[in-house]
């Protein structure tokens, strides 16, 4: 199947509330090399390389304590990422923790939305 290729029920698009797009776009790009397009002042759209998606102007925070998904992204090096997270101005609310089947490790980014990284060793 190719990338672009429509399947039924796959995640087609995902957005976070932020209120201060630079900011987003700085930590994206510098650790997952994420590339964005500017849709004026309420709207940001990103692609990962994968997967489209954008941030939207908002105060307010994905957090999954208050019930928000938890977004989680791979990788194969996970203190390098977490490296990487905390020199973008991440901040790192649960440390690296192992769980049946690899580790991972949960950071907020400039917007305060929660996400996490995982390994599998």
């Amino acid at each position: 199947m190719s990338q672009n290729e429509f399947r039924e029920g796959n995640i087609d698009y995902v957005e976070f509330p932020a209120s201060d797009f630079d900011a987003v776009e700085k930590f994206y790009t510098a650790v997952f090399g994420w590339t964005f397009e500017n849709w004026g002042e309420e709207y940001r759209a990103f692609n990962d390389g994968r997967l489209d998606g954008g941030f939207y102007k908002s105060d307010q925070r994905s957090r999954a304590d208050s019930g928000a998904p938890l977004v989680i992204f791979r990788s194969a090096d996970l203190e390098k990422c977490l490296a990487a997270v905390v020199a973008a101005g991440g901040v790192i609310v649960k440390p690296i923790f192992a769980f049946p089947g690899g580790r991972r490790f949960q950071f907020t980014d400039p917007a305060g939305n929660e996400l996490a990284v995982w390994s599998t060793d």
